[in-house]
């Protein structure tokens, strides 16, 4: 405050100086320019007079080099000048001056030299044969004159400001040292100038509004923040130029971003096409909602503007994990399609058979091979619908009976015994091997585990092989399904366990199964938290091996 008032007393005297001397400069200089002009105009009169009585020889008699004298014909052609000589100089007709005398009788002009940086004044008059007599004075001796004049002025002017300058820092130190000492902290306990009251008055109010707000914008502060933080979805708030203006540790954990002490602009944490649509449309007023991949990952992603009356000042971005969502959408529409498919192909073979006993064109004879088809083909499907129903209460987990000891040796030679005539059909020989081993699990399901991994080594092997089923403990309990059948192309040993998977759907074709038994030991593994592994050798045989968590 000091230094402005000590500014503003030196800048009103510099002013107030300053500008007199300039209305005093340009009085003096609007003084001599007018005198020039007088003394120009005398002169030419007695030079033109001179000029009558005597001719071109009276002007080589002057003497005077102060003005420059020239005659003009009345056509231009310059006559005498006594400072150039007039055969290099050009017609002066197109000379303001010299056409103003032709034209009126005289004439006056001036011009600048940009080189000389000097002004030079023209007095011209016309003499009674026509020609015209021009006087022409610079106004360089004007300025010496000035000059000589504002050298003491400036003196004065030094002295004042110096002076000025002084006593200004007095009295601005003088005049803010109340105020500086001022105790801001309690403003209604300081004694100073009566004028200033109402303002301290006004801060002590101010300054309690002040940390009544704070306070309050703290609590909330934390309170968002705790909220935000403890949330899986990521928000992100940002203003009307795209910076990021507060953002929770779950939207940088999923956009992959990292987190900056200084605002960055939003683009910054992920530069997809749908990330800045979603941008650009939120600040252009516009509600936007899509998908983004990132890191194999798919974010469902909802921007909203922010507005403050009708002017849109930022916008609001909620981030939300659906991956598994995505991935269950995905394998529900597969299901639907391989499901609808599954059942079609029974379905449209019973058809078939019916329509044609129906029409009678069946020969007797024939009858009983084509319900034999039809059963067939229904049981096909019950088989179908039944593996369904079990992987959708998988699914639910929500399954009969509940969890309880299971001694996995003793349930594979059950469904061993279940599968002998499959076996025997097919020439296949199928051994339990290992000892008593007991888990907490669910009977039925893992009944459906060990019949449909037997069952399928069963039919995908050769005549004449063999199934080793191997119950073992220690360290783990484990149970192997060992064939020594046709065995998984590497390529897809990574998908037989998807619903409907068939490696070689001719074959399976021949083999019958509906392509959901992998999937029914795969969920009930899940269902155990047990540990699923495939080894396979195509031509050599295959080994799934189910690994139970050690019992505690």
């Amino acid at each position: 405050m000091a230094k402005k008032i000590y500014q503003a007393i030196c800048l009103v005297a510099a002013l107030v100086l300053v500008l007199s001397s300039a209305v005093l400069t340009a009085v003096l200089y609007s003084h001599f320019t007018e005198q020039t002009q007088r003394e120009l105009q005398v002169e030419a009169v007695y030079i033109a007079h001179g000029l009558d009585l005597q001719g071109e020889p009276y002007l080589d008699t002057l003497g005077d080099r102060t003005r420059r004298i020239t005659h003009i014909a009345a056509d231009g052609t310059v006559l005498f000048d006594n400072e150039a000589d007039v055969a290099s100089m050009e017609n002066h007709l197109d000379r303001e001056e010299v056409r103003q005398a032709l034209e009126t009788g005289t004439g006056t002009g001036s011009r600048t030299s940009r080189t000389l940086a000097q002004d030079t004044f023209y007095y011209a008059k016309r003499l009674p044969d026509g020609s015209v007599l021009r006087l022409a004075a610079t106004q360089r001796s004007v300025w010496v004159l000035l000059v000589s004049v504002l050298q003491p002025v400036a003196v004065v002017i030094l002295l004042v400001l110096i002076l000025g300058a002084v006593l200004a820092h007095q009295v601005s130190a003088r005049i803010v040292a109340p105020i500086n000492s001022l105790d801001l902290e309690h403003p209604e306990q300081n004694q100073v100038y009566e004028e200033v009251s109402p303002l301290l008055s006004s801060i002590a109010r101010l300054r309690r509004t002040i940390d009544r707000q704070l306070a309050d914008a703290r609590q909330k502060q934390q309170e968002f923040r705790l909220i935000t933080e403890h949330m899986s979805e990521g928000l992100l708030v940002i203003d009307g130029q795209t910076n990021l203006l507060s953002c929770n540790g779950a939207a940088l954990a999923l956009l992959h971003g990292a987190a900056s002490p200084e605002p960055v602009s939003v683009l910054a944490l992920n530069r997809s096409e749908a990330f800045r649509t979603a941008v650009r449309e939120s600040l252009e007023g516009r509600h936007w909602e899509g998908q983004l991949e990132v890191g194999g990952r798919t974010l469902q992603l909802m921007a909203n503007p922010v507005r403050q009356g009708e002017e849109v000042t930022g916008a609001v971005l909620l981030v939300v994990d659906i991956t598994e969502r995505a991935q269950r959408e995905a394998l529900r529409r597969e299901f639907s399609a391989n499901v609808s498919h599954e059942l079609k192909t029974p379905l449209t073979s019973i058809s078939g058979f019916a329509e044609l006993l129906k029409s009678g064109v069946v020969a007797k004879e024939d009858v009983r091979d084509f319900a034999s088809s039809i059963y067939d083909e229904a049981q096909r499907l019950i088989r179908l619908v039944e593996d369904i129903i079990r992987l959708s209460a998988l699914d639910e987990t929500d399954l009969p009976g509940e969890m309880a000891p299971v001694d996995l040796y003793q349930l594979a030679q059950q469904q061993v015994r279940r599968l002998e005539t499959e076996a025997e059909k097919r020439q296949v020989e199928v051994s339990v091997l290992g000892g008593s081993a007991v888990v907490t699990g669910n009977a039925s399901v893992l009944g459906e585990m060990i019949y449909n991994l037997c069952d399928n080594a069963i039919k995908y092997n050769h005549p004449g092989g063999t199934v080793d089923v191997v119950v073992m403990t220690g360290e783990e309990t484990k149970l192997l399904v060992r064939d020594t059948g046709i065995g998984i192309p590497l390529e897809s040993q990574n998908r037989v366990f998807e619903r409907f998977y068939r490696v070689d759907k001719s074959h399976s074709k021949d083999v019958g199964g509906t392509g959901l038994g992998l999937s029914i030991v795969k969920h009930g593994a899940q269902l155990h938290n047990a540990k699923l592994t495939l080894e396979s050798t195509e031509g050599k045989g295959t080994t799934i091996t189910v690994r139970f968590p050690t019992e505690r």
